[in-house]
């Protein structure tokens, strides 16, 4: 039942009809609008919109419950979001070359992009050379991590490694800060990729290892890193994936949320206080260009995280209350077609992900439609993050959107939207079951269908593909140029060279003693891991001994 609305309150009724009356005569047949997510959008909201609704009183005020206005009582008055720039080219050397470039130019935290064959879980002498470095950078040890991280005083920059299970990246930078004689309980960052369920719904060259097994490692990885790491984050639940594959935006933070609670409850039931584990937890999220329905995807996130986290897994805490995330860009919705139309699209969306409060943000380059950025379009992407902190002052005010009709209504609507996806995925089991029999994928394979069909139909505006198009000579399109072929020659060499010195005896002992941690659950994989990392096994090697005995991540396709 609503609640009582005070009259006084309200507009004049009066003239609330007026306008309606004018605008009836003067639109004449109005057309229905409705957001990514399929949410009503009206043309004029007003007060009787938002105090009407049930959750009218659940606006707080910022770092206190329900968060609706921010995790944090300052948020970005006070310190701004980490500018998180994502990057990955090359060699390790020519990676260190292009963070210190960024680092120059105002990243504040560090993120490793590995390459594809790094991603697909295989060493580079088991790959094409022309592949290697195309899209991140080839580190296969625990040197290769120390050379492109040389410089970078692991106790004070946070980095984040974007690191499929069995997490072999983190493995090898805690090998390189051990050598350098730094103390793990001082490093902080994220696994970035460390959400097994949305490699296997939507990106699928992630999934290395069989369902069970990724389940099972990621628990240890939680459980090791809460041990060993207390400022490192191990659970980074990732709802980017789903919205790239084509989820709407609340499709997108269902699942994200649905997925939390799964892995939630598998750390509880190994015996695992939520308030031990919960405050490490974050979230990755896509922020595409519709506007106002990311910034209330945003607000109505973390009014359910808040909510669930106190009521059904029990944590006490406030801080882990907290839905912290980060934000990137939506390189779904940049266009081939006038790539420098991009820059204007990466700004909205940044735009968004600041005025949705977040915590840290990667604001993808112009040219990413083309390939990896550019040196050219990474600084002009850390610059859209300058310009919109420093010469925009988008952190004077917390929430300046807050107390908008549309955006508290909304912010209902997609909160009351969200909860009945997670609804569904609730009905079939939770998350596991829901994407193991390809529910999750089904919902999102239909939605990404409309989405397009919006396009063809000219019902959506994509400028330069389906509207305002011109004559473009593509061959002038810049292309970041491809690995310097000699460089990687070098890489290969050295590489295999590295693997004919070390000490056979010291990698076979560490491989055995990591496939009997797959059979043994008192064991933790992960640990193992790490020691593998320590006797000099490479990625490959590390990946291969997991898939052996947990199997491979065969993805089974859903129709």
């Amino acid at each position: 039942m609503n609640k009582p609305i005070d009259s006084q309150l309200l507009s004049n009724p009066d003239a609330h009809r007026a306008w309606e009356q004018e605008y009836a005569a003067t639109i004449g047949a109005d057309k229905n609008v409705s957001n990514r997510s399929g949410v009503a959008i009206q043309p004029l909201y007003t007060e009787r919109d938002w105090l009407a609704t049930e959750r009218a009183g659940e606006l707080g005020l910022p770092g206190q419950p329900p968060y609706t206005r921010g995790i944090y009582a300052t948020m970005h008055r006070g310190r701004t979001w980490s500018q998180r720039q994502l990057i990955g080219h090359g060699t390790p050397a020519e990676y260190n070359e292009r963070l210190r470039e960024i680092l120059a130019q105002g990243a504040t935290a560090i993120s490793l992009i590995p390459c594809n064959s790094v991603f697909r879980g295989y060493d580079m002498d088991e790959s094409h050379i022309e592949l290697l470095g195309t899209c991140g950078t080839v580190v296969n040890t625990a040197d290769h991590m120390d050379r492109a991280l040389q410089g970078v005083d692991l106790a004070r920059t946070s980095c984040a490694q974007n690191d499929p299970s069995p997490f072999t990246l983190l493995a090898f930078m805690l090998a390189a800060a051990k050598r350098r004689g730094t103390d793990w309980r001082q490093i902080s960052g994220t696994s970035n990729q460390s959400d097994y369920l949305s490699h296997y719904v939507a990106n699928h060259m992630f999934f290395r290892i069989a369902l069970p097994g990724a389940r099972r490692i990621l628990g240890d990885h939680i459980a090791f890193c809460n041990q060993h790491l207390p400022k490192w984050n191990p659970m980074s639940v990732v709802g980017q994936h789903m919205q790239q594959a084509g989820a709407n935006p609340a499709e997108a933070v269902a699942f994200t949320l649905s997925t939390a609670i799964q892995n939630a409850q598998d750390c509880i039931a190994r015996g695992m206080d939520p308030d031990d584990f919960l405050p490490r937890f974050t979230f990755f999220f896509d922020i595409s260009i519709s506007f106002f329905e990311e910034i209330a995807k945003f607000r109505a996130a973390r009014r359910i995280w808040a909510r669930i986290t106190r009521e059904r897994l029990g944590a006490k805490d406030p801080r882990s209350w907290r839905f912290k995330f980060h934000g990137q860009t939506s390189g779904v919705d940049l266009t081939r077609q006038q790539p420098l139309n991009n820059i204007s699209r990466v700004t909205v969306q940044a735009m968004a992900g600041i005025l949705g409060g977040l915590q840290s943000l990667h604001t993808d380059a112009h040219d990413e439609a083309l390939s990896v950025p550019s040196a050219d379009g990474a600084r002009i992407a850390v610059a859209t993050q300058n310009i919109l902190r420093e010469e925009a002052h988008l952190t004077d005010v917390i929430d300046p959107l807050g107390g908008s009709f549309y955006i508290e209504k909304l912010t209902d609507d997609m909160e009351t939207e969200i909860e009945r996806v997670m609804k569904i995925v609730e009905d079939a089991g939770g998350m596991y079951q829901a994407v193991a029999s390809g529910l999750v994928q089904r919902m999102i394979g239909d939605s990404a269908r409309q989405f397009q069909q919006r396009i063809d139909a000219g019902e959506q505006t994509v400028v330069g593909v389906n509207a305002y198009q011109v004559e473009e000579d593509s061959s002038a399109r810049p292309i970041n140029p491809r690995p310097d072929r000699a460089a990687m020659q070098a890489h290969i060499d050295a590489f295999k060279a590295f693997k004919s010195q070390r000490s056979q005896a010291a990698v076979q002992g560490a491989l055995d003693a990591l496939a009997r941690a797959a059979g043994d659950p008192g064991d933790n994989v992960f640990g193992r891991v790490v020691e593998a990392a320590e006797a000099g096994c490479t990625h490959g090697e590390i990946c291969h001994t997991l898939r052996r005995e947990m199997g491979f991540g065969h993805v089974q396709a859903i129709v």
